[in-house]
């Protein structure tokens, strides 16, 4: 069972330092250049931080399995998706030593706990579709692709 515990403090301000290089990395890896994923990391940056903080809505966790500190999980009210009760995953990771073992589902299944106890009616995310691990995961959680982004580099 996952249990999920707000992260505070340093362990917020590492996380949030090597989220963003993550979340670059994957970036250029789904094919964006460097500019263009940089223009991305700092639009989303802009969107949901203010003066380098986390908006006061945002809640991200350490997902907790007995004592083990299994990964992280990022949830917002989703601004922009014509629903107040609509929240996304804009981030979950589980650490790569405890996957394999169901804690990545286990760890979605709470944050669907957590955003219905806020008054949720939907929960949406963004996947590479590279990732076909995770996107394999989502869609065996009833996730359903709501738009398929293509792109083609040409010489």
């Amino acid at each position: 069972m996952i249990r999920l515990v707000p992260k505070t403090g340093e362990r917020l301000e590492q996380w949030s330092a090597a989220m963003w290089g993550d979340y670059h990395h994957s970036l250029r890896e789904a094919g964006f250049s460097e500019e263009e994923a940089t223009a991305n990391v700092e639009r989303n940056r802009e969107a949901l931080l203010v003066d380098g903080r986390l908006k006061a809505d945002q809640h991200v966790f350490d997902a907790v399995e007995g004592d083990d500190v299994v990964g992280t999980l990022w949830l917002a009210p989703r601004e922009g998706e014509g629903s107040q009760d609509a929240w996304y995953v804009y981030d979950i990771a589980i650490d790569p030593h405890f996957r394999g073992r169901g804690l990545g589902r286990a760890t979605m299944q709470a944050a669907e706990e957590f955003v219905r106890s806020k008054g949720a009616a939907s929960l949406s995310l963004n996947v590479f579709g590279v990732n076909t691990v995770a996107r394999n995961l989502y869609e065996s959680l009833g996730f359903r692709p709501l738009a398929i982004s293509m792109r083609k580099d040409l010489d």
